[in-house]
């Protein structure tokens, strides 16, 4: 993980969200890199706004013991055949939109301890000038949006993350379809058949045919695992590590036979879903990169023919053939000084266009030239803008 993380007003709606049994993890070291800052909403709401809540805040919970209790639910394996070898959604161009998504704004009206909730929707952009298409709705149970979206590589099909009640705060997952002109479609919530007690979750992946969606998440007590959930019958199967605090980076090899996952910022890894393993740290995977300094990886994607792997360096992208060889240099962003020292973006499915997001600014880099433009990120205002979002194309 970067071992810079967001400053203030990110941290003030992380610890509000403690709430939630959110920062169990984060209280753990286990930050979010890719988090940015933001700026608290008004205290007025018009009418049209989501309904703000009000929640006491109370501190943080103590860091978690190794020697604490393991993961409530045992690892599922009721996915019989966790592959995605179906045929991929096709990519027909250029990305025209990406989807953002941001967890729930919070303010503390005057001295309260006690804050004030607004949750806000995902939302649809148009991909070469950041302008908001429309909000994307929200299915039955899920109250807000969550900090993750994953986008298949047709640019029409995507995985979101959603907030649910904040009594019993909980993530759950759901995919919604773009028309033509990205309007999204009616969202299907994601059923999972057995249970999961997500409060946090590192990553998410959709699947290259659309049918599987990958999560990593931590494990209480110690270690982390990924998982691999069918989007049609919510079935799922589990991998895990206990000497890896923090699983993230997820990306699917087109053929669907495989996942590259980013160790704790310090390699990059590839699992072979076709083995009957489950311990990531057996022979289920293989090293594919070390970090070889200080500046930790955090995204990795596969190129669309599944030969290699495009990662961050820090802020530089490279590309390194899965066979082994040197890596080559993609694109070096300028990112200011108070950016993360991680890089978290997003290549759409032609391989050739590259997306990550500094506060609400959505920078785009062309991988051929690593020429880079950037685009203001518009959104309703009316709930106010917060943290600046996580984007997928």
């Amino acid at each position: 993980m970067s071992p810079r993380t967001s400053a203030a007003p990110a941290g003030l709606v992380l610890a509000v969200l403690a709430v939630l049994a959110v920062l169990a993890v984060l209280a753990a070291g286990c930050t979010d890199p890719a988090a940015e800052r933001g700026s608290p909403v008004s205290v007025s709401q018009p009418p049209a706004s989501p309904p703000a809540r009000s929640l006491t805040a109370v501190p943080p919970p103590s860091p978690i013991s190794s020697s604490g209790p393991k993961h409530p639910f045992p690892m599922a394996t009721s996915l019989a055949e966790p592959m995605a070898t179906g045929a991929p959604l096709a990519a027909t161009g250029p990305p025209r939109f990406f989807v953002s998504a941001r967890t729930p704004l919070a303010r503390f009206p005057g001295k309260s301890k006690t804050a004030v909730l607004t949750p806000v929707p995902p939302a649809v952009h148009n991909a070469e000038t950041g302008a908001l298409i429309a909000n994307i709705p929200l299915p039955p149970g899920i109250e807000s949006s969550w900090h993750l979206v994953a986008a298949a590589p047709d640019n029409r099909m995507f995985a979101i993350a959603g907030w649910t009640e904040s009594t019993n705060p909980r993530i759950r997952f759901f995919v919604v379809r773009l028309g033509e002109d990205g309007r999204p479609g009616k969202p299907v919530a994601v059923t999972q058949t057995d249970p999961d007690d997500l409060t946090l979750v590192h990553d998410l992946a959709l699947s290259a045919d659309g049918t599987r969606l990958a999560y990593a998440t931590p494990l209480i007590g110690d270690g982390a695992k990924i998982s691999v959930l069918d989007v049609a019958t919510g079935r799922r199967r589990d991998w895990k590590t206990s000497t890896h605090s923090t699983v993230s980076g997820l990306s699917w090899a087109p053929d669907g036979r495989s996942l590259a996952y980013v160790l704790r910022g310090r390699a990059i890894a590839l699992l072979d879903l076709s083995r009957p393993d489950v311990d990531l740290d057996g022979a289920t995977s293989r090293i594919i990169k070390d970090a070889t300094g200080a500046l930790p990886f955090e995204s990795v994607a596969h190129t669309p023919d599944g030969s290699a792997l495009i990662y961050a360096s820090g802020h530089t992208v490279e590309r390194v053939p899965l066979s082994g060889g040197p890596a080559q240099v993609l694109a070096r962003p300028e990112l200011p000084p108070d950016a993360s020292l991680s890089l978290r973006f997003s290549v759409d499915g032609t391989g050739e266009h590259l997306l990550y997001v500094h506060r609400w600014h959505a920078y785009r880099a062309a991988l051929a030239d690593g020429t880079i433009t950037s685009v203001p990120i518009t959104v309703d205002e009316r709930p106010g803008k917060g943290d600046s979002p996580r984007v997928a194309w």
